[in-house]
């Protein structure tokens, strides 16, 4: 049977702007084209942060020259990423599986996330996103219940929170699309997030990291392997101190423990490693790889990247 692999894009792999993206895509078309050509099925997450950031200043500066028009909550700006994205995604695999020989079709899942209403994030946003306001528009923000931080000397920006995924809803869908042996694109930017409310689901003003997202589609979907795509082939402890080390193949223990001494930071390696953490452990077989999307062959057959088993 062919090994299942989620394979989560981050920032590099899609670039900032609209050009940039339809650049990077091509170079990501290839790596994920590769593994399919190796015989691995594939479902694939991405980021999202400059693409929902730009979505989300772009309606918010519409409504405000408009005043007919409401602003657009965080959950309709990261869905409206998850089409933007997929779109380009989408198009740049196919033609490339094409262009080798082979015929399978890619398809895009719109994707939301449960997350908990009582989450503690809920108290403390921390993704900072949108454009720079006045002290008098920040002032209306926080009037409608919005959370802003001052940046000195820029201005100020809306934070939002980044709670947990709980459960994916799409989840059976993507599972039948990969038991038809076709390439899914889902639970784009960590997920459209959502609190469930009996039998109606409303959009939460909040963003999911979308490693812990690739992690729980991972589970969900009983993939063999995650991969998680960054700017570093290998991820080092110790980084910029003269002791500094990379690392290769790695125990989920040892992990933990490089997570407990702080080695990660809170927002940029730490997500990675609890993810990976949580989809390794407990499970024969399971490996998560973390390294540049250039980089994934290599890893693949031992050569390099940042390997927990």
């Amino acid at each position: 049977m062919k090994k299942r692999v989620v394979v989560a894009l981050g920032h590099r792999a899609l670039g900032t702007t609209l050009p940039e993206q339809k650049v990077a895509v091509k170079s990501t078309a290839k790596c994920i084209a590769d593994l399919i050509e190796a015989g691995y099925q594939v479902a694939i997450t991405h980021s999202n942060a400059p693409q929902v950031g730009m979505i989300h200043t772009a309606l918010n500066e519409f409504a405000k020259n408009h005043p007919e028009y409401t602003a657009s909550p965080m959950s309709v700006c990261t869905a409206m990423s998850q089409g933007y994205i997929g779109y380009d995604l989408q198009n740049g695999i196919r033609e490339e599986l094409l262009n080798r020989g082979i015929y399978r079709t890619v398809s895009t899942v719109l994707t939301q996330v449960i997350v908990d209403p009582y989450d503690d994030a809920f108290y403390t946003p921390t993704k900072v996103l949108g454009r720079y306001m006045n002290a008098e528009e920040a002032n209306e923000e926080r009037k409608k219940g919005n959370f802003v931080v001052e940046e000195p000397g820029k201005g100020f920006r809306r934070a939002v929170s980044a709670p947990n995924p709980v459960k994916i809803v799409e989840l059976d869908a993507v599972k039948a699309l990969l038991d038809a042996d076709q390439i899914v694109i889902a639970a784009g930017g960590g997920g459209i997030p959502v609190l469930e409310q009996d039998n109606h689901l409303r959009g939460a003003s909040a963003v999911i990291e979308k490693d812990l997202a690739a992690g729980k589609l991972a589970e969900g979907i009983n993939a063999d392997l995650l991969i998680i795509l960054t700017n570093v082939e290998k991820v080092c402890i110790n980084l910029g101190k003269p002791n500094e080390e990379p690392l290769d193949t790695i125990t989920v223990n040892q992990a933990k423990t490089y997570m407990e001494e702080g080695h990660f930071g809170i927002y940029n390696m730490l997500p990675k490693f609890r993810a990976a953490v949580e989809f390794v452990e407990g499970h024969e077989g399971r490996k998560a790889y973390i390294t540049s999307f250039d980089k994934v062959s290599d890893a693949l057959n031992g050569k390099t990247g940042t390997v927990i088993e």
